[in-house]
């Protein structure tokens, strides 16, 4: 599970004042734990499962529709259509009184300070630190879930601190962190707190990253993707039928995310979980790679990444470290330039090779860099252009 600090062990470490700083004309308080469990399930939606009033600490949601009493939110592809009282199938979104309501806002229950390459993004800034946060939920329902802890959970299921996006940027700033990250669990879920974050953050002259599984739909991912400057989309495969199977979710809408955030220029690397059985198939990822390379280039950088058994998919062995070698190859013979192992701890996948002339850019120990031949944006040995982002390129 991800590292936990309450809020006045953050706010002592990174300096920041106990009273709140108050976002626009919004008000925010507190509310406690201990809601009520679902009286019934119906296509996973939590009936009659709202608080029956909004929390003082809830807001309004960005995107939904409305027809009479019913709610309609737009944010992701699920377009949960609530009655009141409903809750929706990431039980962050709830419908009180005929409107809809986010009860995540200013309450992450996860935060922590990472090295950038954790997220992974091996071409965006390496070695410096970012800020991430996370609140409860998640629009998917993969059974390995790592972060099943608070993906799976409800807002008043998990501890939480209150933190707002002032605060947020306020700690950042104080800190000297340059990045803010939008992770853990799934961000698309909590898209109020990310868009005001990102958006204060951006005027602030911090970096914005989205960490996501991409199943946003493309209005309100245009609207963030204009404060965002760094991405890492899971690609959970190349197949709609396991995506329905394993993660309760669709292929489409995830490409069309991929492809939004291209011609955003928002940088973005993409991570694929090697699910031995569901997502090992050689020709699944030779599709997959042909895509990415027709649809996106050969730039983006593919993180391969092993799997280990976790929650309720826990019958799995680990993925041999062989498959992913195995892919790599493959991807790498498909054209693509920059193909990572991850979760396979000092193995030469996890460094960075010039797609010209092949020598070592970025060597790396775990998540931290012990050798580093980029100048400018440019390979130190051949001046070949390094596609990504750089300091001073």
């Amino acid at each position: 599970m991800t590292g936990l600090i309450t809020r006045k062990q953050f706010l002592k470490t990174f300096g920041i004042g106990a009273a709140a700083l108050v976002c626009g004309s919004q008000a925010y308080g507190f509310f406690s734990k201990g809601g009520k469990k679902a009286k019934s399930i119906k296509g996973h939606i939590f009936e009659n499962d709202a608080p029956p009033k909004p929390w003082k600490w809830s807001i309004e949601a960005f995107h939904y529709a409305t027809d009479g009493n019913k709610v309609q939110c737009q944010v992701c592809p699920n377009r949960c259509t609530l009655s009141p009282g409903d809750r929706s199938i990431c039980r962050s979104k709830v419908n009180i009184g005929g409107k809809l309501y986010s009860l995540v806002y200013g309450n992450p229950c996860a935060i922590h300070v990472n090295p950038i390459e954790k997220k992974p993004l091996n071409h965006f800034y390496p070695g410096t630190s970012v800020i991430s946060i996370a609140t409860a939920g998640c629009n998917f329902r993969c059974p390995n879930c790592q972060n099943w802890e608070i993906s799976q959970r409800k807002p008043e299921e998990v501890h939480f601190t209150e933190l707002f996006p002032a605060e947020v940027v306020e700690a950042a700033r104080r800190s000297d962190t340059p990045s803010i990250a939008y992770t853990y669990s799934e961000a698309v879920t909590f898209y109020e707190y990310t868009f005001d974050t990102a958006k204060l953050a951006h005027e602030e002259g911090l970096r914005n990253v989205l960490v996501s599984n991409g199943y946003i739909n493309s209005e309100p991912l245009l609207m963030l993707a204009g404060y965002l400057d760094g991405a890492n989309i899971d690609l959970k495969s190349f197949d709609d039928d396991t995506y329905r199977c394993l993660n309760g979710g669709t292929l489409y809408p995830v490409l069309n995310t991929l492809k939004t955030l291209h011609r955003a220029n928002v940088w973005f690397e993409i991570t694929t979980l090697v699910v031995p059985t569901y997502v090992d198939d050689h020709e699944m990822i030779k599709r997959m790679c042909g895509w990415i390379l027709k649809e996106l280039g050969p730039d983006y950088p593919l993180h391969f990444s092993r799997f280990f058994p976790r929650y309720k998919l826990n019958r799995l062995h680990a993925t041999p470290v062989k498959t992913l070698e195995e892919l790599r190859d493959i991807a790498l013979k498909e054209g693509l330039r920059y193909v990572y192992l991850g979760n396979v701890p000092g193995h030469d996948g996890y460094n960075t090779y010039c797609h010209n002339c092949h020598k070592t850019l970025i060597k790396r120990k775990g998540y931290y860099i012990a050798e580093f031949n980029i100048n400018d944006g440019m390979c130190k040995f051949c001046k070949t252009p390094i596609p990504g982002r750089w300091e001073g390129g």
